[in-house]
């Protein structure tokens, strides 16, 4: 007869079982929406979805890139022979918005319902050989052989991942280029990083190795309360305190910063790596410490050479779920940095982060439009970040193991 016992020992592997499949695959289904999500954006158009670009017919040009494309409308190409080899002459761009057809002609002279609307625009491009019109494709003239429309090409994985440029709303062509952002977020959490790092495990040390028993027991649950404290409040802190020190003390026109960021990451991350290296710290064996002091060894030489270097995993475990801190957070990031997503060379300049990005711009975004895609690629390349930064510290991690003492 089957005990009571093993009746439960069975439940409990069956739940067990069962919810780490269940987490597993919700996971899984997560990452697959993610990335489906996000890879839909080289699917999608780079002129705004319904709209086209339309050229006079005597105009031979057959492409024009999306930053070609926005420079023409911003007026920073103005002749066609920058952007087609085969002009020669010094013919003038001349970039057309749809609504512009409304003040060079009255109401009555598009009709009932505007049904000469697409006539009107069809007179303007003949009359214009340098044209360029963005137009939206129900009112472009139908057989007008003095209309050629341009041919629309997808948005490229290189322009994405290599533009300086993050303009999602631009029109006629939005400017998808991440550089900015990735370069932000990796500036702001890797400074934050060598900032916490070695006052954390300063702090670590002490606590571990140091610190008489009624200190610990009071800086401990100080240090963990930290963690527990909503990133927005250390946002207001950084923003009200950090952010006008910062631009008084270096004499910035604005004290939102990647040094502001960077300082309130840092502040953010110290409870997460002080705590698991102090418990990494305080998990080496007693006989460890007590042979190195027998042998002649100083305190210090037993921190460094004995209990940092067994504690090595944990101490990259904290290091890792502090980096992650750092890459991840979004509210105080965008509190603090300016947020503005230009190319970063200073840290004493206005950045955006890829978090905070999705955050500011999520909730505008149409759903199944290519900003809506291009935010979610954003959290597939946090993602991949994440992932990179767990394997790197796993393999220094076993690298210091198999090293040995």
């Amino acid at each position: 007869m089957i005990s009571i016992k093993k009746i439960s020992e069975r439940i409990a592997r069956v739940i067990l079982t069962f919810s780490g499949s269940v987490t597993s695959l919700t996971i899984l289904l997560i990452i697959i929406f993610l990335f489906k999500e996000g890879l839909g954006l080289f699917n999608s158009p780079s002129v705004e979805k319904g709209y086209s670009l339309c050229v006079h017919s005597s105009n031979n040009i057959e492409r024009l890139s999306p930053q070609q494309i926005k420079k023409i409308f911003d007026q920073e190409i103005t002749l066609w022979s920058e952007v087609n080899s085969s002009k020669t002459d010094n013919d003038e761009i001349f970039p057309f918005r749809f609504d512009e057809i409304f003040s060079l002609y009255s109401e009555e002279e598009f009709g009932e319902d505007y049904a000469l609307l697409p006539e009107k625009l069809g007179e303007v491009i003949a009359q214009n050989p340098g044209i360029i019109a963005y137009l939206p494709e129900q009112y472009i003239p139908e057989e007008n052989p003095d209309i050629k429309i341009m041919p629309v090409e997808t948005i490229d994985i290189l322009n994405f991942f290599g533009g300086k440029d993050w303009l999602p709303t631009a029109t006629p062509s939005p400017q998808f280029g991440v550089l900015p952002l990735i370069l932000g977020t990796l500036l702001v959490s890797i400074f934050a990083i060598l900032i916490a790092l070695p006052l954390g495990l300063g702090v670590a040390i002490y606590m571990s190795e140091l610190a008489n028993e009624r200190i610990r027991k009071l800086l401990k649950p100080a240090i963990e309360l930290l963690a527990g404290i909503p990133s927005v409040v250390y946002g207001f802190f950084g923003l009200v305190v950090l952010v006008p020190l910062i631009q008084k003390s270096f004499n910035l026109p604005v004290g939102e910063t990647a040094f502001a960021g960077s300082i309130v990451l840092a502040i953010m991350a110290l409870p997460t790596i002080i705590t698991i290296a102090e418990d990494a710290m305080r998990g080496t064996p007693r006989a460890m410490r007590e042979a190195s002091l027998a042998l002649g060894a100083t305190r210090w030489q037993t921190v460094y050479r004995v209990i940092v270097p067994y504690a090595s995993s944990g101490i990259m475990a904290a290091v890792v779920l502090g980096i992650g801190r750092a890459v991840g957070e979004t509210m105080a990031v965008l509190m603090v940095t300016g947020n503005a997503a230009v190319m970063p060379t200073s840290l004493f300049q206005a950045i955006r982060t890829i978090p905070a990005t999705i955050a500011a711009e999520l909730g505008e975004a149409p759903a199944g439009g290519a900003h809506y895609q291009s935010l979610f690629m954003l959290g597939c390349i946090l993602f991949v970040i994440t992932i990179i930064i767990s394997a790197s510290a796993e393999f220094i991690s076993k690298q210091q193991n198999n090293k040995g003492l």
